[in-house]
């Protein structure tokens, strides 16, 4: 292998991934180049800035269960990295829901007839599911009931993403929810384990000015450390020959410059990386590329002149009256956000395509258009805005249509065949990755390319837990899993009614049958005066040696009775139980896809 001071990498893109993949490189000793077609780095999670209002481009929690990545926030942002309280609501039809939801509350809110209609459905869907579960509609609908599906999240989730809910995959449900089970709430409720379940947290960190805060840290870090970052540099073409990159041609105002690179490191979409290939890419490849299709963000900032509007740090809006998806309150994820106490900034956040007419609206009706709604949902006064701004973020978000499995496996075959290219991110796997997992695939991609490592950057999120959590958490997984073990096994179990109306039977059965024979036996004037009483509950028994077969013939059938009463009760309590902790799990999983 080369020596790693001759290696020459360019990275394509300076969001999270991109930055990580260059501060660790620069870490190892290499200066690699870092190449942004935008003003800003930390791309969707750049902050941006508006007369001293910082805006946040759709609300990045800093949360992880990887401490590598914990630690690296920590000691990029030592003072900076604030720890914040996180509260959400759902706004639908008026109404204000807790999030997660609250099932009793949720259905008071809903009223008397509506509450009635969602159960009827969620007791139909219990019973007649969906044999498979395809789609989104299918895995919620299996779990909550058609009739909450279309009342709660229909609405929404087409916002999101544009397409019918029948066509999102459920294979976005389940990367969203991957490391929650039954069995893990059930240990929650038995272990108390110390790290909570991803969804339940309460609190999160964030910069004090917001996400760009730390990628604007980091790319200091790599200047300092002698790599180069160069914003506005859009790459034209990457040059390529069978089984390698050759370079890339960069524009940058009006100039072109061709770099030669031993390595590149990718974290632009994986189909703009693709269109620009000189020669060009295989038909079938460019076919499934042209395919991939990702949902854009359009964000409508407005300056409130109130001092408090509501406490949420955001809004999830499912009601279908308006088109805003998301509200924002900037100055509840960090009081420094916004330069004056006595003001509020919010941001609308629509959620689009780059062909649609709501792109390419003008600001200004952009700006109407979040007013409206404002006052519409009854969050301020039109009188109290006093500004606006408009951010438009391409590519936020990958979209798990239908055909979007197969033509993403045409595309992974094609990259993989690269041997000094790897792709990194959400944008470059075409994964919806949360900001700590983008960060693990640039590590590992930096590993693998400098120590021969063989990480698989397309399977980080998807069916393994985070990488660095199974290597440092696993001593402490396995000693509370045998500690839970067995109480979970015992819940779990059931007893089987015949087989324990057997035992008990044979027991109560001897019993009585000894009792009367040691009487009988024994002997004397008065045998068994206490005993005898039986015979008023159980016609034929008596004190006597045919008694006490009598009795033997009843001890059964009652012990019986009870130990089959006694199995039966136990299973029904396992259940009940059973099926109120699978509500809990069936809501945090839908609370991880809303987020």
């Amino acid at each position: 292998m080369q020596e790693v001071a001759e290696r020459s990498f360019v990275i394509l893109g300076a969001g999270p991934a991109g930055l990580t993949a260059g501060l660790e490189l620069t870490r190892c000793g290499v200066r690699p180049i870092v190449l942004e077609r935008g003003k800003l780095v930390g791309g969707i999670a750049r902050t941006e800035n508006y007369k001293g209002f910082h805006f946040d481009m759709g609300g990045h929690r800093f949360f992880t269960k990887c401490s590598e990545i914990q630690k690296l926030w920590e000691q990029i942002l030592p003072g900076d990295f604030l720890r914040r309280p996180r509260l959400s609501r759902i706004y639908y039809r008026g109404r204000f829901f807790h999030y997660p939801l609250r099932p009793l509350e949720t259905l008071a809110r809903l009223g008397i007839g509506e509450a009635a209609l969602i159960v009827l459905s969620y007791l139909r869907w219990q019973l007649l599911p969906y044999p498979r579960e395809d789609s989104f509609e299918q895995w919620v609908t299996n779990r909550f009931g058609q009739r909450l599906f279309e009342t709660f999240f229909r609405t929404y989730t087409e916002k999101v993403w544009g397409i019918p809910c029948s066509e999102l995959r459920a294979e976005w449900a389940a990367q969203r929810i991957k490391n929650l089970s039954l069995r893990s709430i059930l240990m929650n409720f038995l272990t108390r384990p110390s790290e909570p379940i991803t969804t339940l947290i309460e609190e999160f960190h964030y910069p004090r000015l917001g996400p760009g805060m730390m990628w604007r840290a980091v790319a200091s870090q790599i200047e300092a450390s002698g790599g180069s970052l160069r914003l506005e540099s859009e790459v034209t073409r990457i040059r390529w020959a069978p089984g390698r990159v050759l370079g890339v041609e960069v524009q940058r105002n009006d100039c072109r410059e061709v770099l030669e690179a031993t390595d590149v490191v990718s974290s632009v979409p994986v189909t703009e990386f693709i269109k620009r290939l000189d020669p060009p890419a295989p038909p079938d490849v460019l076919e499934a590329a042209h395919g991939l299709r990702y949902r854009d963000l359009l964000t409508v900032c407005l300056i409130v002149n109130q001092r408090a509007l509501f406490p949420d740090n955001w809004i999830y809006v499912h009601d279908p009256a308006v088109r805003v998806a998301r509200i924002q309150n900037f100055k509840n994820w960090s009081p420094d956000m916004v330069p004056d106490m006595g003001q509020t900034s919010l941001g609308f956040e629509y959620f689009c395509n780059e062909r649609d007419a709501l792109w390419a609206s003008p600001d200004v009706e952009l700006i109407e258009l979040a007013k409206r709604e404002l006052v519409q949902i009854g969050l301020a006064a039109a009188q109290d805005v006093n500004d606006g701004c408009v951010f438009r973020v391409p590519n936020a978000y990958p979209v798990y249509d239908a055909a979007y499995a197969e033509q993403l496996a045409v595309v992974r075959r094609f990259m993989d065949g690269f041997t000094n290219c790897q792709t990194i991110g959400r944008n470059g796997l075409h994964r919806y990755n949360n900001q700590d997992h983008s960060m693990l695939t640039a590590l590992s991609a930096v590993r693998n390319a400098l120590f021969d490592e063989k990480h698989d950057l397309w399977e980080i999120n998807t069916d393994q837990e985070y990488l660095e959590e199974v290597r440092e958490r696993q001593a402490a997984r396995a000693a509370r899993e045998e500690i839970a073990s067995g109480a979970v096994a015992e819940l779990l179990e059931t007893f089987d009614p015949v087989a324990m109306g057997l035992s008990a039977g044979v027991v109560c059965g001897a019993l009585l049958f000894l009792a009367t024979l040691i009487l009988v036996l024994k002997g004397g004037t008065v045998v068994g005066p206490t005993l005898a009483l039986l015979a008023e509950y159980f016609p034929g028994y008596s004190i006597t040696a045919a008694g006490s077969l009598v009795g033997l013939a009843y001890g059964a059938a009652l012990g019986f009775a009870g130990g089959w009463a006694f199995a039966g009760s136990r299973t029904m309590a396992s259940f009940l139980f059973l099926a109120l902790v699978r509500r809990q799990l069936d809501l945090r999983m839908l609370g991880r896809l809303l987020e």
